[in-house]
């Protein structure tokens, strides 16, 4: 099954508890936390404290996504706070192999995030035993841009890794995901897809997720 991962990156922080509330409403199993440090990436987000807080309020999977420089010092911390699984940037650790068994030992799930810049044959060595894999399909840092297209071409070159070792890794996608781009995305081969204005900054973000989930559900059929 095709996952809908809502962003709270986008969502309104003084109603943060509400908001999370109308993914779940939606049907959002998943929830994506982004963490800047101002360094990495040219903005500020959420420290542990805030992972721990909603934690208590959130029985969702969440997905922690670390734009940070220091991820070996950090990533235990979320996952002490409430991470199920860590994301970290390809661009970001010097020793990749040994972060990501890092958190697996940490007992998350590991995944590694490529920019759009990076090219997928930087991960061949780790693809064996890493949980998922996250392509940006934006520069990460900010919320609300347009999606790159060639984020597609490297799904589709994950996808058929994937198949021709048959390995077992997830496929997600993170940036200017919508309606008018999810069944593409789907189609190439992607698994989870984070969205964080398109559902957030709509009218009613349970039904956006509601919507968005319909349409990789029959996206997925078509690939299958």
């Amino acid at each position: 099954m095709v996952q809908i991962v809502p962003s709270i990156l986008s969502a309104d922080f003084a109603r943060l508890g509400e908001d999370i509330a109308k993914v779940e409403q939606g049907g959002a199993q998943m929830l994506h936390i982004d963490i800047m440090d101002g360094h990495f990436v040219p903005n500020l987000t959420f420290g542990p404290p805030v992972v721990e807080s909603i934690r208590k309020i959130s029985n969702l999977i969440f997905d922690v996504h670390l734009m940070i420089e220091d991820p070996d010092t950090y990533a235990p911390m979320f996952i002490a706070a409430g991470a199920n699984q860590v994301s970290v940037h390809q661009e970001a650790c010097r020793h990749l192999d040994r972060t990501l068994h890092m958190i697996q030992q940490h007992g998350a799930k590991a995944g590694v995030v490529i920019n759009p810049a990076t090219p997928v044959n930087t991960l061949d060595d780790v693809l064996d035993f890493v949980d998922f894999v996250l392509v940006m399909s934006v520069n990460p840092g900010f919320g609300g841009q347009a999606f790159i297209p060639n984020s597609l071409n490297k799904i589709r070159q994950l996808a058929a890794l994937r198949e021709q070792r048959r390995l077992n890794f997830s496929i997600e996608i993170d940036g200017g995901v919508s309606t008018k781009n999810a069944a593409d995305i789907v189609r190439a081969g992607c698994d989870w897809l984070v969205a964080g204005s398109f559902v957030f900054h709509s009218a009613n973000p349970a039904a956006t997720v509601k919507e968005l989930q319909q349409t990789a559900s029959e996206a997925l059929l078509a690939r299958v």
